[in-house]
């Protein structure tokens, strides 16, 4: 089975309160003199303490439209992600050199040549690396990350393999834009970066390697297109967020999770961690509901909800992070990752400590 040997969480500088980010928002999204009290309760009722951003907060009402904005994601993207591979694969007690693949994932910028390509000779790769850079999944895609690379050691049990996540939400904020989606995102996103190394079963390093990935499942609901995404303007990618994804959430989350873990032989009371994305307070009591997850089980997920928003894609491999460090489950217990995002879709990776 797939070992996960180290995760690397990385963030910008740049640190605010919310209070400090609402009030950039109000200058940046509102019209002068607009009543901002929709957006102060939004902001207030986020759960979210702290941000780190790739930008100080001055100049966000500087960004000269999406071609600007994207010149500084290559920059800081290229920054973060290296600082993030460089720090998992030294904590696996790797070198570049040994790594035979690297997935990278973000959907905040684009990029080609790729954010993997770009960074190939900056960390020292070999140039026969494989590459496999992704865009479009959104949140769900630490996850499906995961999964993505435990698909590819299957075949190649021998590798090691590298993801990266890279999500600057904060440039996809969109200047005089007073919708609810755009406060909303707002309230809630952030900005880093983070980055898994994964070995194969036959990997000299796989024995003392991390948890296990034991098996993965992927969830599309149909008809879910417009709950979440980006609608790309000239102004860059403008966020299509319906109030509507805590329903979808227990409608079909509960489901798909007692499916999958009873097909392989238990229930949600075996399971010792749950590694959640932080999509936000609605939808992590939707997810608690719809679970019937015991008080406590999601906290280090609100945790990093309040203490850096949420990461997009970045997110739940913080959560993972943080499980290792500091609620390592007993050995050999069960433990489930999942993230959701655009499609709309769940992604379920089932762990053993």
């Amino acid at each position: 089975m797939t070992r996960i040997a180290a995760v690397h969480g990385v963030l910008p500088p740049n640190r605010y309160t919310q209070a400090e980010i609402t009030d950039t928002v109000a200058r940046v999204c509102l019209p002068a003199g607009a009543d901002r009290r929709v957006l102060d309760r939004l902001h207030a009722s986020a759960r979210v303490g702290h941000r780190n951003l790739v930008l100080p907060l001055d100049q966000y009402g500087k960004l000269d439209g999406f071609g600007a904005a994207n010149d500084i994601f290559i920059e800081a993207a290229l920054d973060l992600g290296a600082e993030a591979v460089a720090g998992a694969i030294d904590a696996a007690g790797l070198d570049p050199a040994d790594i035979d693949m690297i997935m990278c994932t973000s959907v905040t910028g684009i990029a080609t040549p790729s954010l993997d390509a770009r960074l190939v000779n900056r960390l020292g790769l070999r140039p026969d690396v494989k590459r496999v850079p992704v865009f479009g999944l959104g949140c769900v895609a630490g996850a499906a990350g995961i999964a993505r690379l435990h698909d590819y050691l299957r075949g190649w049990p021998g590798h090691a393999a590298v993801l990266l996540s890279v999500e600057l939400c904060s440039l996809t904020l969109q200047r005089d834009d007073s919708s609810m989606a755009n406060l909303v995102a707002g309230a809630l996103f952030g900005d880093g970066a983070a980055a898994v190394v994964a070995l194969g079963d036959d990997h000299p390093g796989a024995p003392g390697a991390g948890p296990a990935v034991v098996a993965t499942r992927s969830r599309l609901y149909p008809g879910s297109e417009r709950v979440m995404g980006w609608d790309v303007r000239d102004t860059g990618f403008r966020v299509v967020l319906d109030p509507g994804v805590p329903g979808v959430v227990r409608a079909h989350l509960g489901g798909d999770v007692r499916d999958f873990l009873a097909d392989h032989g238990l229930t949600g009371d075996d399971v010792t961690a749950w590694v959640c994305h932080p999509g936000g307070p609605k939808v992590l009591e939707a997810v608690a509901e719809t679970l019937r997850l015991p008080e406590g089980a999601l906290e280090l997920t609100w945790r990093s909800l309040a203490d850096i928003g949420n990461l997009s894609s970045s997110s739940v491999l913080h959560v993972l992070r943080d499980t290792l460090a500091l609620r390592p489950p007993p050995p050999g217990t069960p433990g489930l990752l999942m993230a959701m995002g655009p499609g709309f879709c769940s992604e379920l990776v089932l762990l053993r400590w």
